[in-house]
Order: structure tokens, then sequence, then C-alpha cells
């Protein structure tokens, strides 16, 4: 039988964990596809450490296939090698280089401090890295009657990111199944837009924004320049909870090309600051890895444009420098923006702007990625608009900065998109398993998906 199991990501948008397994007689072979971290109450668990075991058998796991970098969808790795996972880690040949950058910076905050033993773990994965073209077949295990190939296409949702293609054989029975991992946006900056699988027989499928569709991009550009304006004209702060790997570098292209179209001395005075050693490092790594941009992004660079590294950006990378900055712009009246983590407030330097910011009138807050339940920026998201609070470290702050939410920043795909991507399916899948998504968000695509097509779509539980 060829089985699928969910570890995470069944009642939440985190902790993406999914498991294919072809059972022959007594005997097991599968993988794993991402072993992410859970974050706010997803799965009614927590982000601390000590949620994080792994609690299913991995004895019959032969490869963990990694989607993309983001923490949600890695956090767990470290967990899976120390309950005694010994098989290859495959992911492309992007997130090759940025998952032991994310990992340590995982290790540090909820692992341990001991640089021996960070150094240790970091060198493990590193022996244990498959990097896998893009479109290229790869063979986890062939044996006898049973055998299990994979193959990652782009998904647009950050650099590196894959959705991934699985040929199954089990005997006489053949199997296409097709994990999403995370979709990106058409349109979105940088990257190149999914394309749809040409088969699957049975599909797994985020379903993030399966309620909602983003704005276009043009529109979003512009509701990113009116915030802007409004730091500018007022001396404030815009503060923007940004991930550090995709929403950063998208944010910081469309700003250098807000510049550059409109300059004058109202927009060269906007100081534009990245409060993140880690975000920092993948800015790195995206001007790095030019070749896997697209191609409105590759032309500005033949322009002479530098869309990730430009005149106005300022980057803090010491503890020091972050509290100073935290400061100055709280007692200044120049114009800033800053991108600072986490992307949900529930952590991170932005926290140190938050308590400092958030009750002056004159500055922003401003939301570009999906905020998950229970945590400080779905408080802010709900409660700031009616100058309400949010609680930090067991204390209160007022909320009197203006709250703002650009939808479209989010990498993730729309319901729109996400239909576009099934449909563009040359024949429909026959089963379509709908994960990493909040309840309302995963009905409301069941019922476009229960519209348009015959196929059986299910929203599982987890293992």
């Amino acid at each position: 039988m060829i089985n699928l199991h969910h570890h995470g990501a069944t009642s939440g948008v985190t902790g993406s964990c999914h498991e294919l397994t072809l059972t022959q007689g007594s005997h097991e072979s599968g993988i794993l596809i991402d072993c992410g971290l859970f974050q706010g109450q997803d799965e009614g668990r927590g982000a601390s450490a000590s949620d994080l075991s792994i609690d299913f058998p991995i004895d019959h796991i032969r490869a963990l296939v990694v989607t993309h970098v983001h923490i949600d969808h890695v956090g767990r790795i470290p967990y899976l090698l120390a309950a005694g996972f010994d098989g290859p880690i495959i992911c492309s040949e992007p997130s090759a280089i940025m998952l032991p950058e994310i990992l340590e910076d995982a290790l540090k905050i909820g692992f341990t401090r001991d640089r021996q033993l960070i150094e240790r773990v970091l060198g493990l994965i590193r022996s244990r890295l498959v990097p896998v073209p893009y479109g290229q077949w790869h063979s986890v295990f062939a044996e006898g009657d049973c055998s299990l190939s994979v193959r990652l296409q782009r998904a647009g949702h950050i650099l590196g990111s894959a959705y991934v293609e699985c040929d199954a054989r089990e005997g006489e029975t053949e199997e296409r199944i097709v994990f999403s991992g995370d979709l990106g946006a058409p349109h979105a900056p940088l990257l190149p837009a999914p394309q749809s699988p040409e088969r699957a027989d049975r599909l797994v499928i985020e379903s993030t924004y399966g309620d909602k569709d983003h704005e276009d991009r043009e529109r979003r550009r512009y509701r990113l320049k009116a915030v802007l304006e409004h730091a500018l004209e007022d001396g404030g702060t815009v503060l923007v909870p940004a991930f550090s790997i995709g929403r950063t570098q998208e944010l910081l292209y469309e700003i250098e090309s807000l510049i550059h179209e409109f300059g004058g001395e109202l927009w060269n005075n906007l100081e534009i600051v990245v409060d993140s050693p880690l975000a920092a490092d993948f800015t790195r790594i995206y001007r790095d890895l030019k070749p896997y941009w697209d191609a409105e992004a590759t032309e500005l660079v033949r322009q002479g444009r530098h869309p990730l590294s430009f005149e106005q950006l300022t980057v803090i990378n010491s503890h020091d420098e972050h509290l100073n900055a935290v400061d100055y712009l709280a007692r200044s009246h120049r114009p800033c923006v800053v991108l600072a983590g986490s992307g949900m407030c529930a952590g991170g330097r932005i926290v140190n702007y938050l308590k400092a910011m958030l009750g002056d009138r004159r500055n922003n807050v401003l939301f570009v990625g999906y905020q998950a339940a229970d945590t400080p920026g779905r408080d802010i998201l709900n409660y700031g608009r009616k100058e309400g609070w949010v609680q930090f470290d067991g204390n209160r702050y007022d909320i009197r900065a203006r709250i703002h939410q650009v939808s479209g920043y989010s990498a993730h795909a729309g319901q729109s998109d996400l239909l576009r991507f099934i449909q563009g399916i040359s024949q429909a899948p026959q089963e379509i398993r709908i994960v990493h998504g909040d309840e309302d968000a995963k009905q409301a695509f069941k019922k476009e998906l229960d519209r348009l097509l015959s196929s059986e779509v299910l929203i599982p539980l987890g293992s």
C-alpha cells in the first residue's frame, strides 16, 4: 500500500511534516516531506523546545525532503536527528546553502548556546544534504518491487522553494503524489511563478490563503507607497515585522523601485534599516544567487540597479547597535523604515521596537505576512485598529500607532492562484488533501474545489 500520514500543519499553518510510506508485506519504507516548527498555538502546541519531540515512528524513514527553509518547515530537523534519523536531506541547490544558516539561528534560540554542540549539529546536517537541481528526478530507493523517486519544481515562494513530485511504485501499483509545500503568488518580485505539475494522482496542497485573494502587485505597491509617505510626512517610523527569508528581500526590492521611480528630496531622505543579522545574511545569499531570480529582476541588474543593496539601506548587526537604534528612533523625528524579525512579533528584535514605539501616533506598523493565532502579531492586527493593547513579557503596551496590512507580500498564493495551480494539471487529481491552513480557510477552499472538480477532497487530521 502507498500511504500518506500527516504529522503537522493539519489544524493550523505551521509545523509542516508529511509522510509518504510504501508498505509491502511487513516491510515499510518512507520519506518525510518537511519537519517544521509549531508556532503560536497550532496543534495545541507551542514553539518551545519541550514541545518539539518527534512523536511518530521513524525507523522506516529513508529520507527527508525539504520544500523550503522557513522555520515552520525545517525547525524540527535537529530533533529528528536526535531521534535517530540517519538518512539524506534532499532539497534544492539554493536551499542547501540556506538551510544550515537558518538552523544555526534556530539552534541558538531554542536548543542550546553551546557553540561546539551547534557546530556538531550543523556539521551533521551539512554532511546529510543532497542538493538536487530543479526538474531532475532523484531516486530515493529501489528495492525489488518497491521504488520511490522525487523531483523538485520551482514553487515561487522564497528562494530555493520547491514543490515535490513523488513517483511511487509498489508491485503493479504506480502513483504520482505531489506535495505543494508553500506556493508563491504570481508576479511576486524576484522569483518566477510556479508552474502546474504535468500529473498528480494525489495532491497535498497548502491553504494558508484558501479563503481569499491578495491585492494585485501594482495596488499593493501603491499601498506600500502610501504608508511610507505617511511616515515621511509625520517624521515617524514604519515598523515591519518581517521574516528573514523572502519577505525582507521582496520588500527591499519594492522600496528600491519606489525610490527609483519617485526620487526627489522627500524619498531621498527615507532611511531603510534591516535590523536582523539573519535577514542581512539571507539578503547577501539572495544577491549571490542571481541565477535563480526572475527575468524582471535580472534585467534591473543588467541596467546597473542594485535592488537588494542601495544607498539608503543600513544593516544593523550588533545588539548594542540595535538598542541604540531603538532609542534614537523612538526620540527622533527622522522618517525611517525598520525591517526586523520575527515576522509574527513572537520574539526577536522587532519586540523592542514595538515596546518603545507602539504608543506614538506618528509611527506605523506594517504587516506583510500571515499572523498565526495567539501570536502578538495577530493581537496587534485584531486590537490595534481599536487602539487596544498587546502584551509583551507580561506587560501591556497601548497601541496608538497606525496599523496596516498589505497581504500581497505574504509570499503565499491566494485562493485563485491555488485553484489555477490545480486546474493547470492536465487531468484532475483523484484525491486532494488540504493542509497548512486555518479551519475557515481550509473549509472555504474545499468548498471551491468540490464545486469545480470531481476529485475527492479531504481535510486530514494529524496522525
